[in-house]
């Protein structure tokens, strides 16, 4: 299978032809039971692609042609020294394609491209969880969250 990867930083730096909307509806779709509603993974994307004042970060697409196979995105959150420079907030890969080291790849081209730490929140029952651990990410805190 001949699968490009692509690094997209906003709009007018995205070398593939998907739009933010093509990106959010694929990663609705394939996160299946841990994903978020369209409208909260346009607000990640618009973070990544710096629409606001210190926002910044990227976006991986894994494509083959005009299929999108998989999706990283990673916000920066320029608070470097203190906690994780970098926290990956969505990672996924079409289903059609999982098992084939997609996620590897991903996860790797995730590592090699991104500078400082990288923070991810993953569900304890997620089977990702494993590519994580393989990936070195180990869990330093418990996470704990006040929702009003």
């Amino acid at each position: 299978m001949d699968i490009t990867y692509s690094i997209a930083e906003s709009d007018d730096i995205n070398p593939t032809s998907f739009g933010r909307d093509d990106i959010a509806t694929f990663l609705h779709e394939h996160l299946d039971e841990f994903g978020d509603e369209k409208e909260a993974i346009l607000k990640c994307i618009s973070y990544a692609y710096a629409d606001g004042p210190g926002q910044d970060g990227f976006i991986l697409i894994a494509h083959q042609e005009d299929e999108i196979l998989g999706v990283v995105i990673i916000n920066k959150t320029n608070m470097s020294g203190y906690i994780p420079e970098n926290i990956l907030v969505y990672i996924a890969v079409h289903e059609k394609t999982r098992g084939q080291g997609v996620g590897k790849a991903l996860m790797q081209n995730i590592i090699e491209n991104t500078e400082g730490d990288i923070a991810l929140h993953v569900e304890p029952e997620n089977p990702a969880k494993f590519l994580y651990e393989k990936f070195g990410f180990t869990n330093k805190y418990l996470e704990m969250r006040l929702t009003k």
